[in-house]
């Protein structure tokens, strides 16, 4: 039962990078990557103990958030003439699964290897009726260092009695300066998506997906983070993009780059998830992380390839919904490089 599983920490190191994982919430709690120079160093937001992130205080700092990522409005939907509804724990709305979605559940190691290519894979299985959601759903996720700078995220769901909306997201907070160096408003990000899905003021989408050209969530071309960021409604970025880039590497769409001027670090993101949310980290307040850093608004970025948030109740958009007997799937893959 996964109620005797223990939540542990375990390493992938090929020499070059080193990545933490926790089969609690399959987080990756540090990711260690080369700058310019050779140095080191740790550019995801978290903690230093399993403690902290078992006591629920983590803004979804490095987890994987299910069974469906992103809102949904007012906690409810219908499916197939029911109607089901889910823990409101976003006023007024359902995020990232609920309560105690997959980023708060400790998964089974299934597999776990070193070497060359080191991988680990987790599976949870999620229970009929868990935060409100439909049928059983049997999840995996596998982390795999695939190249000296390249980390992939392979994901996968199968629903074993009923339909069920499915859409899992990976929420590591980036900061590519190092953890610790404060706001990431002076990295440059580049988004391979002309339009956006807009979002109503408890952040809903509205259904509508609009052209970014001549607003501020156009990152079309590179362009600094803090750019355009006061001319966005609220806090910050916390929006989807459609993405549509050409590009394809592995069967997998460009979706983002990032990029830190002072380490000259670059993330390029690869997925086939149809969104991504970029998310600016607007609600990080005074958390305190790693070796006493103290993390605040801006401190990092996500950018959590998804389904559209709220596509269970938008017509117009992707569905999520997964039958039994079918397979949600979704790749992710960081390609960690320096600038030259």
């Amino acid at each position: 039962m996964a109620e005797q599983l223990k939540p542990d920490i375990f390493e992938l190191n090929n020499g070059t990078m080193r990545v933490k994982v926790t089969n609690y919430g399959c987080t990756i709690t540090s990711l260690l990557v080369p700058d310019k120079n050779g140095n080191l160093a740790d550019v995801v937001l978290g903690f230093d103990s399993l403690e902290t992130y078992l006591g629920g205080n983590a803004p979804y700092f490095g987890c994987i958030v299910g069974r469906v990522a992103n809102r949904i409005k007012d906690g409810k939907f219908i499916l197939n003439g029911m109607q089901y509804s889910l823990p409101i724990n976003n006023h007024p709305n359902s995020l990232h699964g609920g309560n105690k979605g997959f980023d708060k559940v400790v998964w089974e190691v299934v597999d776990y290897k070193e070497g060359e290519n080191p991988a680990i894979s987790f599976r949870y299985h999620c229970h009929d009726g868990e935060e409100g959601y439909p049928g059983d759903v049997i999840a995996t996720a596998t982390y795999t260092l695939t190249s000296s700078m390249t980390l992939r995220l392979d994901m996968e769901a199968v629903p074993h009695s009923k339909p069920t909306p499915i859409s899992l997201a990976q929420h590591t907070y980036w900061n590519l300066a190092g953890h610790n160096s404060g706001d990431v408003l002076e990295h440059t990000a580049q988004i391979w998506a002309s339009h956006y899905t807009p979002v109503d003021h408890t952040s809903i989408p509205t259904g509508e997906i609009l052209p970014v050209k001549d607003t501020p969530f156009d990152f079309t071309t590179e362009k600094k983070i803090g750019a355009s960021i006061s001319e966005v409604p609220g806090l910050g970025y916390d929006h989807n993009y459609v993405l549509n880039g050409k590009e394809e590497k592995f069967g997998l769409k460009h979706a983002a780059k990032i990029k830190d001027p002072s380490s000259s670090r670059v993330l390029n993101l690869w997925t086939d998830a149809p969104g991504v949310q970029f998310y600016t980290a607007n609600y990080v307040n005074g958390v305190t992380g790693k070796a006493g850093a103290v993390y605040e608004k801006h401190s990092g970025v996500c950018l959590e390839t998804q389904g559209f948030p709220d596509a269970i109740n938008q017509p117009d958009f992707p569905s999520v919904v997964v039958q039994p007997g079918e397979k949600y799937s979704h790749t992710m893959l960081f390609e960690f490089s320096v600038a030259v």
